[in-house]
């Protein structure tokens, strides 16, 4: 007999409306897999990008999509030790390679799979997995950030922001932040050292004034555009630039050349490590999710929408779904 499942798909790519809510079958579970009860997942800016057509040689319609899972194993595979049915897991499906997680229930590779932090919810958990997994290995992994530097976060208000600060004070680390000027507070209550207002501020110039002269020794980039363009202005000799956004144009980076400075780019691999050491600072109390809205998984679209208008409807951190129960948070207007 198959089972099925409730599960948002991706019929076309278009906007919010491509989606319809349909049953599914669940799938096998191979001998190193589990099978997940999704109690939650979480919106991020390659769901909206899927969705509109950016990546239409990756996705095979109809698809589902989504990357970030927390829930409860009902099923182990063969070859499973790790794990007992029972237990509460997040982490991100694979990326471009298998079902996402807007569906009731979700099949994964066992290696993906990481013990969800105690002292948060599924809500809170699942709005972290892709997220957290990015910021690790983009200030842990990639710039190696260590105490005592000064860091520049672009957008610190944002879904990626939000936690980035976190993990850079976590780190030890001078944190400087862009932000328009309603979040300023906010971003200052995560962790944030300064802030530089990105409506009206040069942040080049406005570094300058903060560093003496000096420029940061890490920037971390969540916007792209001319946040890349001219970062380089704004780092110290030496100094390493991460960003997470795809380059659409080509850009001439010419000032890095005279910095020595190391540029990363970074479209996250999923793995249980980089999860692990998340759970540990999350338990620690020193990373605490920041969830801007949430919606039931019927209403997925809409849920899009909210994190693609964003910042001007004064959305802060995360838009999560909750799939287990019909629960609807929305900002503030």
């Amino acid at each position: 007999m198959t089972h099925t499942m409730k599960a948002v798909v991706l019929t076309r790519f278009g906007g919010p409306d491509a989606f319809e809510l349909r049953e599914v079958p669940v799938p096998a579970v191979g001998p190193r897999q589990v099978r997940v009860r999704v109690h939650a997942t979480s919106i991020n800016p390659l769901d909206y990008q899927i969705r509109r057509g950016d990546y239409p040689d990756h996705v095979q319609l109809p698809a589902i999509i989504g990357h970030d899972i927390s829930g409860v194993i009902e099923e182990l595979g063969s070859d499973v030790r790790e794990f007992a049915v029972g237990d509460e897991v997040y982490y991100t499906p694979k990326i471009f390679g298998d079902a996402g997680s807007y569906a009731e229930q979700h099949v994964a590779d066992v290696d993906l799979v990481a013990r969800k932090p105690r002292n948060i919810d599924h809500l809170e958990a699942a709005s972290l997995t892709l997220v957290g997994g990015t910021v690790w290995e983009a200030l842990e992994t990639r710039a190696q950030l260590t105490a005592q530097e000064t860091v520049l976060i672009h957008g610190g208000a944002g879904g990626v922001g939000t936690v980035a600060i976190q993990f850079a004070r976590a780190m030890g680390a001078r944190v400087i932040t862009t932000a328009r000027p309603g979040n300023h507070e906010f971003v200052r209550s995560l962790g944030a050292d300064e802030v530089i207002d990105h409506t009206s501020d040069d942040y080049v110039s406005a570094v300058a004034d903060l560093t003496h002269g000096k420029g940061v020794d890490v920037i971390f980039d969540t916007i792209g555009g001319d946040t890349l363009t001219r970062s380089a202005l704004a780092l110290a000799d030496a100094g390493r630039l991460v960003s997470i956004v795809d380059i659409a144009q080509p850009q001439n980076l010419i000032e890095a050349w005279g910095k020595n400075a190391v540029y990363h780019f970074v479209f996250t691999r999923q793995n249980r490590g980089k999860l692990d050491g998340l759970t540990n600072l999350v338990e620690r109390g020193l990373i605490k999710p920041v969830i801007g809205a949430v919606l039931p998984l019927a209403r997925v679209g809409e849920a899009q929408e909210l994190l693609e208008g964003g910042g001007a409807r004064g959305l802060r951190g995360k838009v999560s779904i909750d799939v287990a129960g019909q629960t609807v948070k929305l900002p503030a207007p």
